[in-house]
């Protein structure tokens, strides 16, 4: 296992994956079970799914589409989308699956992230920031998949939710995703600075060099789409995942700046 996780973060809609750029467009790439069994063969230490339309939709998780990838997931795996009561957390896992990742419904009320974290524990309660620059440069949060601006300040509502009880925050920049122009290092660096636990960098990453640019910046771990499900400049589907032993040699160097 790396000491620097590397997880792919893979998008639902209805019960097939999908990707886009900037959190629109987005376009079938493949099955959610089939791309667990390639990462499986691949020996990805874990993985995230996040339903883009549930909590846009208000409806509830796709439990059976979620059984089928727990019995076909040989690493741990969260989940997020459409969770919104103690009740639909405590059901998923049930399923086996080893995390909640709660965006819009902790957006809503910060009170179910500790809830939450007392019955299961803070290790598995991920707090989600979509965020994104207004016209003034200044960063916002958005929810509902990202088509609703909160107004939040993301640095004040990271330290809000680590407070709460999060275990573990996933910090995507919605101008970055899907564009393979790197992650927002600087809100990267604001949040990380701003708590104690880890930060996960999302949207954008193309290259190891980009992971290793957000690990310098304070990042515990680095989550990419597009670089693990596409190839070339076509962007043909391929389900793929760097050598361990290039990602090794890359937070490798990262720790050997620090």
């Amino acid at each position: 296992m790396l000491a620097t996780r590397v997880i792919p973060i893979l998008l639902l809609k209805n019960t097939g994956l999908v990707k886009g750029v900037r959190f629109s467009n987005h376009k079938y790439v493949g099955d959610p079970v089939n791309a667990v069994k390639i990462f499986n063969m691949k020996e990805v230490d874990e993985l995230v799914f996040l339903d883009i339309t549930a909590s846009v939709e208000g409806r509830k998780p796709n439990y059976e589409l979620l059984a089928d990838i727990a019995s076909q997931a040989f690493m741990p795996f969260g989940y997020g989308g459409g969770l919104a009561t103690l009740q639909d957390i405590e059901k998923l896992f049930k399923l086996g699956i080893e995390k909640a990742i709660l965006n819009t419904a902790a957006i809503k009320d910060l009170k179910l992230i500790g809830q939450a974290s007392k019955i299961v524990g803070s290790q598995s309660i991920v707090v989600s920031m979509d965020v994104k620059k207004n016209i003034l440069g200044k960063y916002q949060i958005y929810s509902h998949s990202g088509s609703f601006n909160t107004k939040l300040d993301p640095v004040e509502y990271a330290k809000r939710a680590a407070d709460a009880g999060a275990g573990e925050l996933i910090l995507c920049s919605i101008d970055r995703e899907g564009t393979g122009r790197g992650y927002d290092i600087d809100i990267v660096e604001r949040v990380a600075a701003a708590v104690e636990i880890p930060v996960v960098a999302s949207g954008g990453a193309a290259t190891l060099q980009h992971f290793k640019q957000a690990v310098d910046a304070g990042a515990s771990a680095v989550a990419a789409g597009d670089m693990f499900t596409f190839h070339g400049k076509h962007k043909a589907v391929l389900i793929t995942y760097p050598d361990y032993k290039k990602l090794e040699a890359t937070f490798k160097d990262a720790a050997d700046v620090k």
